[in-house]
Parts: structure tokens; C-alpha cells; sequence
């Protein structure tokens, strides 16, 4: 039993095998190759792959929903920069400029607003890798994540098609990670695939249990009003997570300038001067999933299994 982390960033990676040291996710080998020099036979003998893997919350998420490490599954939460609006100041190879939009019906490409250019990829859009690899190696689960959105939603017409062609049955939610108790709304497409095929690649006549579309229903947390007090002793109403949501339920909360109350995660130190590699930390948790927000969406998933 041995999971397959691919992470290019040497931080995240080095961040990875501490975590497997310390037991925080499941045991595993890192590799540091882009995916595009991954083959097949790299992953014979590994029971879970989690590629773009980040600091691991793919499988952080999976021990907190109860999916144990020896069950086999992929994750990939897929580069998001071609299809957020960070993403469309890349550069235009031939005039230079730094307004583009996504093209309409070329998942990957961008139309430069300046000279109209549209026949150039943005090399981050890494999803026909990971399609090769599903489609080669058909694992029986997959989940995956993307940034939300017009752009997103057209990345993921291209995952369903791609997959439910390669005979996988594809479902998704749209969800924000504020509907489990993050003070932000980051909003993004989780998506669960599932093999059609039986092992050996013939027909299987007894599947009839997994023809039907994997279906997520949303989870959302609720929050409850309460009160908070400003230095000068007044007091304020402010929403805050209630007992229901424990994701912030011991935050640190900030009074700001602006009359509000905002949440920090404990610990975190935002406003500290010489906290310990903040700038590193932050970088890692910002290009992370929401570990409760993926969470509930395995949870969903393994609902809609265990009821099938």
C-alpha cells in the first residue's frame, strides 16, 4: 500500500514528504517531474495518485470523509491560472500584451484583445495529461477541482466529454468554500469520474449500478449571528461560524478599519512581524483546496455510493 504524489514546486514537494513523515497523509513517494514525463508504468504498485498535489490536501480530505488509504483512488486538482481571471495576464507572443480572455470554444487557448491573436495554448492547461493518464490507467475513482465560472465551466465540458467518451461516468458541484466556514468565497467545480469498464476490458453486463451519471448534492453549512466587541467596549452584531461549523468556531477575530470583524485561523499570525516562513506558508495554503469544502464533497460521493 503506497500512495504517488507528483508536485513540480520544490517547496510543496519538500512540504509533502514532511507531511508523510509526520503521518498527517497517506505514506507515499514524491515525484518532482512535470507530469508530462509521467507514463503509466511510473504508477504500477501505487494504490492512491494525487497529481498537482500541492501539500497534500487531496489526501488529507480522503482520511477526514473515511475513504482509508489502501481503497484505490486518483485526485488532481488540475493548474487553475488559464481559467481564472490571475491567469489572463500572461504575456501574448506577438504583440506583447497582457489583456487576453479564454477562446470560446478552445479549452486552453486565449484571443489577445490587443491584436486579436487566438491560435496560441497557455502551457499551464495540463488536462490532456492528466486525461492521458486516466484514460491509459482507468482508475476506478477520480476526484478532481476547479476554479468556478464561465471559463471553468467550460474547462469542465471539456473533462466530461474527454472522459464520459473514454466510457467514465462524470459528475461535479458547484460549491464555495464560504458554505463550510471559510471567511472567503472561493468559489470552484469539484467533479467525481468513475471507470465504466470491468477490468478486463470486455463488456459487463452487471454494471448496471454505475451506468447512471454520478450525482454530488451540495452540503452547506450554516452560520449563526452573533455578537463581538470592538476595542473602544461597543458592541457590533457579526456573523460569525456557530457550533454547526467548527472550521472557525476558535479563529482569532480581527476588528478592522473598515467597521468589521474578520477571522484569522488561529495560529496563523497574519499581522505578526517575523512569523516564522509566513510567506512560504501562505503560498502553500493559498494554491490548496479547502480541506472541509473537499471533505464534504467525498462525503456526498460516498453517500450516493453506499445508497446505490
Amino acid at each position: 500500500m503506497s500512495a504517488y504524489y507528483n508536485e513540480i514546486d520544490p517547496g510543496a514537494a519538500a512540504w509533502l514528504r514532511e507531511l508523510i513523515a509526520q503521518g498527517h497523509i497517506a505514506p507515499g513517494d514524491v515525484d518532482e517531474r512535470s507530469i508530462e514525463d509521467v507514463t503509466p508504468a511510473d504508477l504500477l504498485g501505487y494504490t492512491q495518485c494525487h497529481f498537482f498535489a500541492g501539500i497534500g490536501v487531496w489526501s488529507y480530505a480522503l482520511r477526514a470523509a473515511g475513504w482509508p488509504d489502501d481503497r484505490p483512488v486518483w485526485t488532481g486538482s488540475c493548474p487553475c491560472p488559464p481559467f481564472s481571471t490571475a491567469g489572463r495576464g500572461q504575456t501574448c507572443p506577438e504583440c506583447g500584451g497582457r489583456n487576453n480572455l479564454c477562446h470560446p470554444r478552445r479549452t486552453g487557448y486565449f484571443i489577445c484583445l490587443a491584436c486579436g491573436n487566438s491560435r496560441y495554448a497557455d502551457g499551464r492547461h495540463l488536462w490532456p495529461e492528466f486525461s492521458r493518464l486516466i484514460r491509459e490507467c482507468r482508475p476506478d475513482a477520480t476526484f478532481g477541482e476547479q476554479v468556478a465560472g464561465k471559463d471553468g465551466l467550460a474547462w469542465l465540458d471539456t473533462v466530461s466529454a474527454d472522459l464520459e467518451g473514454s466510457d467514465f461516468s462524470v459528475g461535479a458541484l458547484d460549491t464555495c468554500a464560504a458554505g463550510f466556514g471559510a471567511p472567503h468565497i472561493r468559489q470552484r467545480l469539484y467533479w467525481a469520474a468513475e471507470d465504466l469498464r470491468p477490468a478486463d476490458g470486455l463488456a459487463n453486463t452487471d454494471c448496471n449500478r454505475r451506468q447512471s451519471r454520478v450525482e454530488i448534492r451540495p452540503i452547506c453549512a450554516q452560520s449563526n449571528a452573533q455578537y463581538g466587541q470592538r476595542p473602544d467596549g461597543s458592541v457590533t452584531r457579526l456573523d460569525r461560524p456557530g457550533p454547526t461549523n467548527g472550521f472557525w468556531r476558535d479563529a482569532d477575530w480581527l476588528y478592522s478599519r473598515d467597521g468589521k470583524w474578520r477571522p484569522a485561523q488561529p495560529g496563523t499570525c497574519p499581522l505578526a512581524h517575523g512569523s516564522a516562513a509566513r510567506v512560504g506558508r501562505l503560498r502553500g495554503y493559498g494554491n490548496a483546496i479547502v480541506a472541509p469544502q473537499a471533505t464534504a464533497f467525498i462525503q456526498a460521493y460516498l453517500d450516493v455510493r453506499s445508497a446505490a
